[in-house]
């Protein structure tokens, strides 16, 4: 069962393109058979929070909390990893600030 913090691999449909192409994601929450999850680029000029290799990521990458959507479980290859609790910690605050702004 995914949960808040773990790193998958997914198809996803981009949003200037009809194109669907695999890339890491973060699953925020699971509801039903929907997945709401934060796009994680290796762009690491891009904003976010960083994602290392020692964290487990492939390479180093920005999760994109600007970036979030919905896909269906079906859409989900596999599981590649889980944050650590202080890293969910600071996704969630991060989000939080994201929310909260004006």
């Amino acid at each position: 069962m995914l949960k808040l913090g773990d790193v998958i691999l997914a198809q996803v449909q981009f949003v200037d393109t009809f194109e669907i192409k695999t890339r890491p994601a973060l699953v925020l929450f699971k509801e039903y058979e929907n997945i709401v999850v934060a796009g994680i680029t290796s762009n690491t000029e891009m904003k976010g929070v960083t994602l290392t290799r020692s964290e487990d990521a492939i390479k180093d990458s920005i999760i994109k909390l600007n970036y979030i959507f919905t896909i269906s479980e079906a859409m989900v290859k596999k599981k590649l990893f889980s944050l650590s609790p202080e890293k969910k910690k600071l996704i969630i605050s991060e989000f939080l600030k994201k929310l909260n702004k004006n």
